[in-house]
């Protein structure tokens, strides 16, 4: 395989690797920031007196709690991906 033929698939694979690692640490902090907002609500709850409030404060949380999960597996999948692009960017030959 010519060197730079080599050379572009390693820097396509450390820039999508790179890319990978930004969306993983963005769906982190997503994910952090609905579990903030449950913990929140939770609190609210304790404080509200009226049926309805409670009502919408619980299926806030549930849709939050959803998000989550959504997150979770995306957050596997991109990890996935991880593992599969520095396996095939190992493959590769090194270049100077």
């Amino acid at each position: 395989m010519a060197i730079s033929f080599t050379k572009s698939i390693v820097d396509r694979l450390n820039k999508e690797i790179a890319e990978i690692h930004i969306k993983s640490d963005n769906e982190k902090k997503k994910a952090e920031k609905a579990l903030s907002k449950i913990n929140q609500l939770q609190k609210d709850m304790e404080l509200s007196t009226s049926a309805h409030d409670l009502s919408s404060k619980m299926s806030r949380i549930s849709k939050l709690k959803a998000n989550i999960q959504q997150i979770n597996f995306l957050q596997a999948d991109l990890s996935q991906q991880l593992v599969t692009k520095t396996a095939i960017l190992n493959q590769q030959p090194q270049v100077q």
